[in-house]
């Protein structure tokens, strides 16, 4: 076999493949093996009609087809392989020549990772918000987990802002009440948004056993999307009621005896947060200077598949799950459909832009990732997926995943190590000096913006 590769353009390639028809002999016999298992011929038994008779009753050419089928990927793969080319998806194959016992000629047609050159990323400077805990912020963090210990108690009177309340429910479409449209019994506490829209201003001024009706889109159920005739019924009224801020709260909500010790706690977590907000930061915009020094070309087939990917995946499963159409979502987001594509493109761009340089890096960088590694990130997947470890290893494994993980570690990986060497500053001008550990750790969270990228062109690439 003899094969030249022709650059289209930077991800695009042509192979011209020329095949001695010799070379065809083991699927010329695995041809007439298969054919012999599907038809009968009077006369002889099956399985054991000879070639010259299968040639006579059914034709050579239909041998050939399925010889020259069963060959192709062979033959194409050998030919990926000589040229050191990193395919990108399925080729577009075609058969040039085909002349019985002489020679099967074809060419193909596929996109492939473009060739990078990593520039030197030691200059890359970036600034990050400095890590400032307000005596405010302290506040509002025990302010907030004084609210998870606020008691309730029925009052009579009319229900006000911030109250409980236990409702019932009717929901009426068209003048009909729904399967799915009644519920007793419901606590809702004013104001806090978690119910139908308008549901605050109806049920506002009622008393036990009072009633009001109102209209509302339906965000779930049978009827989602839809305008309904919704009845609430007040059958209690509760008024909460904070508990005092002193030690005796202190020793209720955590370890600490005095509040001053539970204060001084809070405080220090807000830090620990903050820092891990500003080393996702630093990663993030270390990140985007990086794709700025690197010129990336995408392939076009691979960038439509990730935009309609993330299309797919926007619409029928975390859109899906909340009951919302892309049309009311975009509503929401107060966002035009000319919008929604621009941004989907740019952030579809920047996914596999990422991936590619990051990968590239790996290579440069000769980094790898031990089975710890791999441990570690497998069971951070799992908790954020809500799947116990073993689970998540099984659906990982089974679904032929593994190679992804590693992936996503190894870019992570490769990021860390571009954010060491470069010069991260907070806006008061000091010099941040992140972690070794923690970037490792938290590299992952931009690098993963590739995943679903990354997880298209394995698939490509495998295929």
């Amino acid at each position: 076999m003899k094969s030249a590769v022709e650059t289209l353009n930077p991800t695009r390639v042509r192979l011209t493949v020329e095949v001695p028809f010799e070379e065809l002999k083991d699927s010329l016999d695995a041809a007439y093996k298969k054919i012999n298992q599907q038809v009968t011929v009077k006369g002889f038994r099956k399985g054991k009609i000879p070639a010259r008779v299968i040639d006579q009753r059914f034709g050579r050419g239909a041998v050939l087809e399925e010889a020259v089928n069963d060959a192709l990927p062979k033959f194409y793969t050998e030919a990926v392989n000589e040229a050191e080319l990193n395919p990108l998806g399925q080729p577009e194959v075609d058969i040039t020549e085909l002349k019985d016992g002489e020679t099967l000629n074809f060419t193909a047609e596929v996109d492939v990772r473009p060739a990078l050159e990593i520039p030197d990323y030691s200059g890359i400077e970036v600034e990050v918000d400095a890590v400032e805990v307000t005596d405010e912020d302290v506040e509002k963090s025990v302010e907030q987990l004084r609210e998870r210990f606020a008691s309730t108690s029925p009052v009579e009177r009319a229900a006000e802002d911030g109250d409980v309340v236990t409702i019932d429910l009717q929901a009426k479409v068209d003048g009909e009440v729904l399967e799915d449209g009644v519920a007793n019994g419901v606590s809702y506490t004013i104001g806090s948004g978690e119910l139908l829209d308008g549901i605050d201003d109806a049920v506002k001024g009622l008393s036990a056993g009072e009633e009001a009706t109102f209209t509302s889109e339906l965000k779930g159920g049978s009827a989602a999307g839809k305008e309904a005739e919704v009845t609430v019924k007040v059958t209690q009224v509760a008024a909460r009621e904070l508990p005092e801020l002193d030690d005796d709260f202190a020793q209720l909500a955590s370890e600490f005896d005095t509040l001053d010790e539970l204060k001084a706690d809070s405080r220090k977590r807000l830090a620990n947060m903050k820092q891990f907000d500003q080393a996702t930061q630093a990663q993030e915009r270390v990140l985007e200077k990086l794709l700025e020094l690197v010129e990336v070309p995408v392939p076009e087939k691979l960038l439509e598949d990730e935009i309609n990917t993330r299309k797919h995946n926007l619409e029928h499963h975390q859109l899906g799950q909340m009951g919302l159409t892309l049309d009311k979502y975009l509503e929401i987001q107060g966002k035009t459909a000319e919008e929604f594509e621009t941004e989907t493109r740019e952030a579809a761009v920047k996914g596999i832009k990422t991936q590619f340089v990051l990968d590239e890096l790996v290579k440069k960088e000769q980094l790898n990732v031990n089975q710890e590694e791999l441990t570690e990130h497998l069971m951070r997947r799992a908790a954020s997926s809500g799947m116990s470890p073993d689970q998540f290893a099984q659906a990982v494994v089974e679904g032929g995943q593994v190679p992804l993980l590693v992936g996503e570690v190894a870019r992570g990986k490769a990021l860390a190590v571009v954010v060491e060497a470069a010069t991260v500053k907070d806006t008061n001008g000091e010099i941040i000096d992140l972690d070794d550990e923690e970037e490792e750790t938290e590299a992952e969270a931009p690098a993963s913006e590739a995943s679903e990228s990354a997880e298209a062109s394995e698939e490509k690439t495998e295929g």
